[in-house]
């Protein structure tokens, strides 16, 4: 009998999926618009009013510098300028799952995994 649980949780744990990386959630939330690259070419933004901007030059565009949390605002959708595309979704409207808290100048802000993740692939595809 005890075998038979240990193989049932063995198997139950074996069921569980990986979480996507950071790649993967790009790749899904983001590509269709932004393109596989981030250049702003993917294939859903032919025919958008406007053009969706190329990502892996946020940092150049910034003084070399990445600006995490505006781009973690931009993709939540907190703070947007005038200027944005009514075409980009507000992620933070809907359900971005699972948060962690993130501790910046002594205050712990929960923050959604999938948002980090998103902002650490942004990241890694600076120019």
């Amino acid at each position: 009998m005890r075998v038979l649980i240990i193989l049932s949780v063995l198997g139950l744990s074996a069921c569980v999926d990986e979480p996507p990386t950071p790649r993967e959630t790009y790749l899904t939330e983001c590509a269709g618009c932004h393109g596989r690259d981030g250049r702003g070419n993917g294939p859903a933004a032919r025919g958008l009013e406007t053009a969706p901007p190329d990502l892996t030059m946020i940092a150049a565009r910034n003084g070399g510098a990445f600006p995490r949390n505006q781009v973690m605002s931009t993709i939540d959708g907190l703070d947007r300028g005038a200027h944005f595309s009514a075409a980009m979704p507000e992620f933070g409207a809907g359900d971005l799952g699972e948060t962690v808290i993130v501790e910046a100048d002594g205050l712990g802000t929960p923050t959604p995994v999938k948002l980090l993740a998103l902002a650490d692939y942004l990241e890694s595809i600076q120019q």
